[in-house]
């Protein structure tokens, strides 16, 4: 087996939707980029950084159109610590409650973190002269996807609120270093606490506007639907569109169906809660709730990432699942069961993480 193979899970190759696995995502709380997890519709397009330019335009008073090197010049350089978690994230979870046809299935991996370094959107609309009337902010990307119906191009929005607060940026750095292809280089989105679909990558068209974006992944696609949806006869618009992560989080060590020794173990995961929520508390059973033990919380890196926690348990001979539960600092707290949040496209599993070891008095 290669590294890649067991750091990896590859759900496709083309397009490339991959994620890395419970132990690779648990070694760093600020991701390597090899081990990010890859989310696409449509194939990578191949961009030059010399020739990649960003037309920014709607309603707006100057009209732009920007190099990477304009970027560079213009505007302050700036940096985020932010986690972008995919819509899909923890499915496998909801597909073990009912099938869901046609769906990747995503395990905790879809969740990663990165530094990104760049712009402030918020300056760049600013330069453009952004007029009072916008209300939304579109991205464009060339990236073709064939799901689309009618196909096109990926697209989407978040509001002129979201767009203008200093977290939200355009960047061609990841961790130090410049934006790889696979992550949306030259150029991409980051909307920190969104849904990672927001977060265009490939981005070369910002448009200001008095509607949200119409594109397929804004209208139909990233939507959350009633349980009981026939999804051949969903119109565009049905549902609601997907815009802060909602609270969850997931157990990383140790890995599912693991066997160890009986006696004092370590149990350390992630927890996430989207736009300027924190997490509060994070909570551990091994008795299916019946009891629990409170984790430590590890230091919190960016109000916009993820929180690392662990805390150690004495596991009993035989199987035994472990069940973890977050807080967020609005005292919201995780759903208990995946099937008060199935729904027939598998978005929004925050249902509490758990996993199921076998312990033996002997491990060889």
């Amino acid at each position: 087996m290669t590294t890649t193979e067991r750091t990896i899970v590859v759900h496709q190759h083309e397009p490339y939707n991959a994620e890395p696995t419970r132990t690779a995502l648990a070694e760093n709380i600020v991701t390597p980029v090899g081990v990010f997890y890859g989310r696409n519709h449509g194939t990578m397009p191949d961009i030059d950084p010399q020739e990649w330019r960003l037309r920014v335009d709607g309603l707006v008073d100057r009209p732009l159109e920007l190099s990477l090197a304009d970027l560079k010049n213009r505007f302050a350089h700036r940096e985020v610590i932010a986690t972008l978690q995919c819509a899909g994230n923890r499915r496998a979870g909801l597909m073990a409650v009912r099938d869901i046809p046609g769906q990747h299935p995503w395990g905790p991996g879809a969740t990663s973190t990165a530094r990104w370094g760049g712009v402030s959107l918020a300056d760049v609309l600013a330069a453009a002269g952004l007029r009072a009337d916008a209300t939304d902010i579109a991205f464009a990307a060339p990236d073709v996807a064939p799901e689309a119906s009618p196909p096109q191009t990926y697209g989407a929005s978040i509001t002129v609120a979201k767009a203008t607060a200093g977290e939200t940026m355009l960047v061609w750095e990841m961790n130090g270093e410049p934006l790889p292809v696979a992550h949306g280089g030259p150029v991409r989105v980051v909307v920190p606490g969104h849904i990672g679909a927001r977060s265009v990558k490939w981005v070369e068209r910002i448009t200001a506007q008095d509607r949200p974006s119409d594109n397929f992944f804004q209208t139909s696609a990233y939507r959350l639907l009633p349980a009981d949806t026939d999804l051949s006869r969903t119109r565009v618009g049905d549902g609601f569109p997907l815009t802060a992560v909602a609270l969850n989080s997931d157990i990383l060590r140790p890995d599912d169906h693991a066997v160890l020794p009986t006696g004092p173990t370590t149990v350390a995961g992630y927890a996430f809660a989207g736009d300027d929520r924190g997490i509060a508390r994070v909570d551990v059973s091994i008795d299916g709730g019946r009891s629990w033990r409170q984790a430590e919380l590890e230091a919190e890196i960016s109000p916009w990432a993820w929180r690392f926690w662990h805390t150690s348990i004495d596991l009993p001979a035989g199987a035994v699942t472990i069940t973890a539960r977050a807080w967020d600092t609005t005292a919201a707290l995780q759903p208990e069961h995946p099937e008060s949040v199935w729904n027939p496209k598998g978005y929004i599993n925050n249902a509490w993480p758990t996993i199921t070891v076998i312990a033996c008095d002997a491990v060889s």
